[in-house]
């Protein structure tokens, strides 16, 4: 425990007020969420600087703001005078910026252990899940900027509302807060509010389990401080498993909690206000946000009318444009969307086909992380079935995470998927390199009218990057 982590509370001061100098170095600041953090501390005045191992759009915004990024990581890009160290928990101990940062004599923290501090500091919204957390912490932020709140904001996405940004310096003490539960990372946490839209079998790479993983939900809940206020999915069953003994942590720590659910009265409005966005956990992740927000003293007027404003968030069914079909009239409306979860891909999947009535729904899925696939392969196969075509390609393997898997390949899953027989077209390709002549080729040659298609670009390894190469521009009519 850092001799600063007590006096972090909102007493006029604010949080790291004790390090001196003023300067943070950011192992890893590439990440959505280091890349926030990164800007609090800039927003605070402070030298800001660090590293990572590839350039991005994250890292040339984040120099265009003023922060000092190496590409590649060598205790030689440390500079002598550094106050604080930040690492993103994806880095491996033997990481030789890491291995410099603890000789140092000075704090290193991990991301989530610097966060949990900035949440001892503020009012602190956190939204957690398995599912919907970027959405509805975006939602939420919407909501209270509209209503006048103006609260600081750390979301794992990039909103146009703020600029293309991850992060905005409010003037409330109120924090919106994305709480991934990824290496337990939102045990660290200690806000004044909390959603939970769900809990899946995800992250088993690092729970090993799914009771480990709802015993950390638990965790988590026993973490909001006394006099908190819990909103809670009643319409996920496996968050609604944990009934009884999340009344009984409320009623030891003082906490209000209340469940919320489609069938509830009040969600027509929301959905009528969602309407223009594709899927009903869309809705359902609304209808969370909107509960918090009238909580927290937002008119519903403007909450609803900051939903009607909302036109989602990168890579989350993100409309990038058209493609193009040579020799020919016809143009396939193109989204990128970050789904890497068989719950997340079949929510998106059959939103999109509901969405886009009488439409061919085309996917291009990369799947991530070697070990989630064959855990989860079952699910993955069944994932696909709103689907009228699907393109599969390799697995994204992530640093760090993707030793000694099982055998279980993109090749694989799309075999079983043809078996089912549920998806009219399914093509493996080895190459994004190949996706624009397949495009080509059953646009003309295919089982399907094409001229009545949306494709989705889905993944979240770097299929995100093919998108640009297949797109043509254009703004939606």
């Amino acid at each position: 425990m850092h001799q600063f982590y007590h006096t972090a509370t909102n007493t006029g001061s604010t949080p790291f007020s004790e390090i001196s100098p003023k300067s943070v170095y950011f192992i890893g600041i590439g990440g959505i969420g280091m890349s926030a953090l990164a800007r609090w501390f800039l927003g605070h005045k402070w030298s800001v600087i660090g590293s990572d191992i590839a350039e991005s759009e994250v890292i040339q915004n984040l120099k265009n703001e003023g922060v000092g990024v190496k590409i590649g990581q060598k205790k030689a890009n440390i500079p002598k005078n550094i106050g604080l160290f930040v690492y993103n928990q994806a880095i491996p101990p033997k990481n030789e910026e890491l291995s410099e940062a603890k000789k140092r004599g000075v704090p290193v923290l991990s991301y989530a252990e610097a966060v949990g501090f900035l949440t001892r500091y503020y009012e602190t919204c956190a939204v957690a899940g398995a599912h919907g957390k970027s959405t509805t912490s975006s939602l939420l932020s919407l909501a209270l900027l509209k209503g006048g709140v103006d609260p600081t904001i750390i979301v794992g996405t990039l909103l146009k509302e703020l600029g293309n940004k991850n992060f905005h310096k409010g003037k409330s003490d109120t924090l919106v807060l994305e709480a991934d539960e990824f290496h337990s990372s939102f045990l660290n946490y200690a806000p004044r509010y909390a959603v939970i839209t769900n809990i899946d079998r995800e992250h088993l790479d690092w729970y090993e389990n799914f009771g480990n993983v709802k015993r950390a939900f638990l965790e988590f809940i026993k973490n909001v401080r006394s006099g908190g206020y819990l909103v809670l999915n009643k319409d996920n069953s496996n968050l609604r498993s944990l009934e009884k003994k999340i009344g009984a942590i409320s009623k030891k720590n003082g906490l209000t909690h209340v469940w919320y659910s489609l069938k509830d009265a009040a969600v027509k409005k929301v959905r009528r206000a969602m309407a223009h966005i594709p899927g009903e956990h869309m809705v359902s992740n609304a209808y969370a946000a909107f509960l918090l927000a009238r909580k927290l003293g937002v008119k519903e007027k403007d909450i609803l009318s900051a939903f009607r404003a909302y036109h989602g968030v990168w890579r989350r069914m993100e409309y990038k444009g058209q493609i193009k079909i040579k020799n020919s009239k016809l143009k396939i409306d193109i989204y990128d969307d970050y789904g890497h979860h068989p719950t997340e891909i079949k929510a998106t999947l059959e939103g999109a086909k509901k969405h886009f009535r009488g439409k061919n729904i085309l996917c291009a899925f990369q799947p991530h992380h070697g070990k989630r696939l064959s855990l989860l392969f079952s699910d993955f196969v069944k994932a696909f079935d709103a689907a009228d075509a699907l393109f599969l390609f390799p697995v994204y393997s992530v640093a760090g995470r993707d030793k000694n898997t099982t055998r279980v390949t993109a090749r694989t899953l799309a075999e079983h998927i043809v078996k089912r027989k549920k998806v009219k077209e399914v093509v493996y390709l080895e190459h994004f390199d190949g996706l624009g002549a397949w495009i080509e080729e059953i646009a003309r040659n295919g089982k399907l009218p094409y001229r009545d298609s949306v494709l989705v670009m889905m993944g979240a390894g770097d299929i995100y990057k093919e998108t640009k190469k297949i797109a043509m521009p254009q703004r939606k009519k």
